[in-house]
């Protein structure tokens, strides 16, 4: 079983990455089955270390504002929904729930620092972009963005958590008219090596 052109049109070949966005509000039924289909994508581990704050509300995206750069301040207000990826440091106390066949899975990370912080940083960001295909099959456009200030942002909204951020993504209905011109990728012989 694949996925035919058409889907592959809709999640990579001719998605975009939006800047601009319709007045379409998103239902929080529809972030709900968004999380739903995300969780089912791979992580190390079954770690499942990302976590995601649903920034709906005008009250909630003026806290938001003060850690963007200027560049990123118009479309992030605009957007019906900015998403903080974030992650958990101490996801490993959730391995005995996610990875019950291996009891001593949380001791692989309490002992090892260094092995925690990147294993969270690295399933988290792969769970962001889960989210984004997510999102684009859903119907759904988007645009990940990383010019803001974590700190601020981690201190409003996640430290009570112990979370830290690790991007933006801003969800909705993108405007196709503000679209910029197609970017180049690199060619297969540029990018792959064959052994």
């Amino acid at each position: 079983m694949a996925l035919d052109a058409a889907g592959l049109d809709l999640i990579f070949r001719e998605a975009r990455s939006h800047n601009a966005w319709l007045d379409k509000p998103i239902p929080d039924e529809t972030l709900q089955e968004l999380f739903d289909i995300v969780k089912w994508g791979p992580t190390s581990a079954n770690c499942s270390p990302a976590r995601f704050v649903f920034i709906r509300t005008k009250d909630a995206k003026e806290r938001l504002a003060p850690a963007l750069s200027s560049g990123n301040m118009a479309k992030t207000m605009a957007a019906p929904v900015n998403v903080i990826v974030a992650y958990d440091p101490k996801f490993y106390e959730k391995l005995p729930q996610l990875f019950p066949h291996n009891l001593d899975a949380a001791s692989w990370f309490t002992s090892n620092e260094s092995l925690a912080a990147t294993t969270a940083f690295r399933n988290g960001t792969l769970q962001g972009a889960y989210l984004m295909l997510a999102a684009r099959a859903l119907g759904l456009d988007c645009g990940g963005m990383s010019g803001f200030d974590n700190a601020k942002v981690d201190q409003e909204f996640l430290a009570d958590r112990g979370w830290r951020s690790n991007f933006l993504v801003n969800l909705g209905y993108g405007d196709p008219a503000a679209l910029f011109g197609r970017h180049p990728r690199l060619d297969y012989t540029d990018a792959c090596v064959l052994l």
